[in-house]
């Protein structure tokens, strides 16, 4: 079986993000699924060379019943705004990232240990922070899909790379990378440095049966160029829901 792998890369969020999908249309396979469907997949590669250049927002990208609900994820992966979900959730990524629990009841800051790495030795290459508990994720039947971030400061910026073992293409994708690159943010500004380029790898990228017939529409109007009115930015989608920065 031929797997094609979806490179792209994009100046912005959502140039990348519509740039992937229309590789992983090109280039994806259709593979059964754990959940009795199958999905167009392929491994994924996506670079985003100036993640905070406007538009930032993708107004298509925003799957969470509300636009409001962006912020509220970069909230929950920031600010742990949903750790008290962890018993009946299994996890949040801000649990997995910020208080990492060890089996003999250690907890781990991993992004604060990060930060004194990086201002340490700004170069180093194990500046990283994982989400993988082998004793409870391999047996858990929702297991974190982000695995691993790592990161560096190249030529005054910090670099952010993503690691994902599976990442739905079309529904959650855009939401990830804006909040992570929200958190590379927030460690670029810990080390007071600016915010370098952004890379998202996915072992499995990736788009369910039942959104296909979306999925192909959404491609149709990617080509067309109809997609770009729903790019706004940061300061537009702030108006849209009322939002006001208190910095």
């Amino acid at each position: 079986m031929e797997v094609g792998v979806v490179y792209v890369e994009g100046e912005n969020l959502p140039s990348a993000w519509e740039k992937s999908l229309i590789y992983l249309a090109e280039k994806g396979v259709v593979i059964d699924t754990e959940y009795g469907e199958k999905s167009i997949d392929s491994p994924a590669v996506i670079l985003v060379k100036s993640p905070y250049s406007e538009p930032r927002v993708h107004l298509k990208g925003i799957i969470a019943g509300s636009l409001k609900g962006l912020l509220e994820y970069v909230d929950e992966v920031i600010k742990g705004t949903h750790d008290y979900l962890v018993e009946k959730t299994e996890y949040t990524y801000h649990e997995r990232l910020f208080t990492y629990k060890l089996p003999d009841g250690r907890v781990v800051n991993q992004i604060e240990k990060v930060i004194e790495k990086l201002r340490k030795v700004p170069h180093t290459r194990r500046a990283q922070a994982i989400t993988w508990q082998p004793w409870k994720d391999l047996i858990s039947e929702h297991p974190p899909c982000l695995q691993r971030l790592w990161f560096r400061v190249v030529n005054g910026g910090l670099v952010m790379h993503t690691h994902m073992r599976s990442n739905d293409a079309l529904k959650a994708a855009f939401m990830n990378m804006y909040a992570f690159t929200e958190l590379q943010k927030y460690v670029a500004q810990q080390l007071g440095v600016k915010v370098g380029y952004y890379m998202h790898i996915v072992d499995s990228y990736h788009v369910y049966e039942r959104d296909w017939k979306w999925f192909y529409k959404f491609i149709e109007q990617i080509k067309s160029g109809e997609s770009m009115r729903r790019w706004v930015t940061t300061e537009e989608y702030y108006k849209m829901i009322g939002f006001k920065p208190t910095t």
